[in-house]
């Protein structure tokens, strides 16, 4: 059983003024996605600012995410490291905290072969329970998890059940749905090619949008799965424009600039991103009002 179908959220990760994390308007968040219809929490991934969060940061976000969710929609924990004993270690102490799933990113900047990234999952699965979403990101890891690769590794593991495909290549993906032939659980990773994945039997989204537009994400997966693929089409088109103002910079800065927009107060960014540029919050503002999305 897939751990969910439907938009989960890449969710931020709300800091203080001084850069520390903001648990309380951590739990506002939470709280905000379950009254808006996301279907799973993604909890520190690449939106997360899981690279400058220590470990410490890192598994209280996680465990303090399960206990305000309390098993209401699935909570993802993105765990993955470059360092294969690192993500085991993360991934382990994120299962004790009551995770309903992990995801893990490839290795990256130390990359690897296609057989060390194999060795390198079933590594960590074998010391976990919980079901792993693996996360194939070559533009940020420089790595790609090869089609036959992920198949091989959902049909090897018993616990290792998707993929999040943010390889932009849908060639790649109908490659990859080829050879699963429908054992493979695929979320795409691109707010743009939603529909796409999902027209190749994908389950879901793991979302960047759906930080400021939960429902509408929602309701475009849930529609096109339910056979209204024209109003599930006039919802990802209408939102192709602001996806592109999200992504306008690299990732997480405008959809935390969009939150404050909003009037979310989710605070800055920890170094080395940086605020975003004038012209482009501009742009994201004037999207998000097209959008029907009311700022603060």
């Amino acid at each position: 059983m897939a751990i969910f179908t439907g938009a989960g959220v890449a969710l931020i990760t709300p800091m203080n003024d001084d850069g520390s994390v903001n648990y309380e308007k951590l739990r506002e968040l939470l709280e905000f996605h379950v009254a808006n219809k996301t279907d799973a929490i993604i909890i520190c991934g690449t939106t997360g600012e899981a690279s400058t969060l220590s470990d410490e940061e890192h598994l209280e976000c996680i465990r303090f995410a399960c206990e305000v969710i309390n098993k209401r929609i699935p909570v993802i924990a993105g765990t993955g490291s470059n360092c294969t004993q690192s993500a085991i270690e993360l991934s382990k102490e994120a299962e004790k905290s009551g995770v309903d799933g992990l995801l893990l990113v490839t290795p990256y900047y130390n990359k690897a072969t296609q057989n060390g990234l194999k060795a390198h999952y079933k590594a960590i699965a074998k010391e976990v329970n919980v079901p792993i979403i693996l996360y194939n990101v070559p533009s940020r890891t420089g790595t790609r998890l090869a089609p036959q690769t992920v198949v091989d590794l959902c049909h090897e593991v018993p616990n290792i059940v998707g993929v999040k495909d943010a390889t932009g290549d849908i060639s790649e993906v109908a490659e990859l749905m080829s050879l699963a032939k429908g054992t493979v659980d695929v979320y795409s990773g691109n707010d743009d090619q939603v529909l796409p994945i999902l027209s190749l039997g994908g389950l879901g989204v793991i979302s960047v949008l759906s930080n400021v537009a939960p429902k509408e994400t929602h309701d475009m997966v849930m529609k096109f799965l339910e056979g209204d693929t024209k109003g599930a089409a006039e919802i990802q088109l209408k939102a192709i424009p602001l996806i592109h103002a999200l992504f306008s910079e690299v990732n997480p800065i405008p959809v935390k600039a969009a939150l404050n927009l909003m009037g979310k107060e989710v605070g800055p960014l920890r170094m080395p991103l940086s605020e975003m540029e004038d012209a482009n919050k501009a742009k994201l503002a004037e999207e998000l009002k097209n959008f029907g999305i009311k700022l603060a």
